[in-house]
């Protein structure tokens, strides 16, 4: 396996807020082998900042050429360094073309998984690049028609059939096409990270997954007929699962993943059992990536406060991904 198949390359995220800090703490930690194949993707002026205020003695050069040293490729930020804790649409600018650099890198094979640190909404759309997130940008960065988003943990992780939309929107997402292409989404991926059978349970959408007909029908007609296609197909999947069981099932061991029908159905419990331990991966994309679970903070950014958990579980994520071989059915 070659070095740039190994290598991951980290975002810096909105320079404003905390992705310097908790970057330039998970760098300190790494051994030289370690940093040897990691490459961030950001501004220097803003890294050598955030390396300061968390004490991290850290040598950067374009390359990582130097033994210790971590490769940087620096793109700069008109006025930067930019302060710490407020939006700023040159953030947003900054942060996007972090991310474009590192699509690039990917789509050529000089890294093997992206890592991005969080990045500010508003910022990003400020400065005119109109996306809903992470995911919807590398869908569109890559050319991708569907992405999904992940979230996984040590005891529970959840796949979602539609992520930063109205409630309503997301509603009417719930078809069996898309549940369907959801379940094999999750399959493929858990096969891919040594899951040999997935067991998969597909949340409902209504209370009690609509009483028959009681609370609602969109359980009985679109939610049962995709996990009946998946089971046909010889997936492992269950459901519709009653929302208000399936995630405590899961974390107590009786499923691999959850299929949650909208963000906050499988966003809260996620993040009441894994807030700083949980990854963000992006499925349905032609490269790999994993992020932090976790906002900008700008409440305590530049402080040298903000928790590294999450940027570590990330990278950990990605060195599982980083040239391992994908599963395409």
């Amino acid at each position: 396996m070659s070095d740039k198949s190994r290598t991951i390359g980290i975002t810096m995220g909105d320079p404003a807020g905390v992705g310097p800090e908790i970057i330039c703490k998970a760098l300190a930690e790494m051994g030289p082998d370690e940093r040897r194949i990691t490459k961030v993707f950001g501004s220097l002026s803003s890294l050598q900042a955030a390396a300061a205020i968390v004490g991290a003695e850290l040598t950067f050069t374009p390359d990582g050429n130097v033994p210790g040293s971590v490769a940087v490729e620096d793109i700069a930020v008109e006025g930067g360094p930019i302060p710490f804790g407020k939006v700023d649409p040159r953030a947003g600018d900054a942060c996007f073309h972090y991310i474009a650099g590192a699509v690039r890198a990917a789509q050529v094979n000089d890294i093997g998984c992206i890592v991005t640190a969080p990045i500010n909404k508003e910022a990003l759309n400020l400065a005119g690049h109109h996306y809903d997130g992470h995911t919807g940008m590398l869908a569109h960065l890559t050319g991708s028609r569907s992405s999904w988003m992940l979230l996984a943990s040590e005891r529970m992780s959840v796949i979602h059939v539609s992520t930063h939309v109205s409630l309503r929107q997301a509603i009417e997402r719930v078809k069996p096409e898309r549940i369907l292409e959801t379940i094999r989404t999750g399959h493929r991926h858990f096969r891919r990270i040594g899951v040999k059978n997935p067991r998969i349970a597909v949340a409902g959408l209504n209370p009690h997954c609509g009483e028959n007909g009681l609370f609602g029908t969109e359980d009985d007609e679109f939610i049962a007929p995709a996990v009946a296609a998946a089971r046909a197909e010889g997936i492992d999947a269950y459901g519709p699962v009653p929302p208000d069981t399936v995630f405590h099932r899961a974390y107590s061991g009786a499923f691999d993943l959850v299929v949650a029908q909208y963000h906050d159905q499988g966003h809260i419990p996620m993040k009441l059992v894994a807030f700083e331990s949980g990854v963000n991966i992006s499925l349905g994309l032609p490269i790999d990536r994993t992020s932090v679970d976790h906002g900008t903070a700008f409440d305590i950014a530049g402080t040298g406060k903000a928790h590294h958990v999450n940027m570590n579980a990330a990278i950990a994520y990605a060195r599982k991904l980083a040239g391992t071989p994908r599963i395409s059915a």
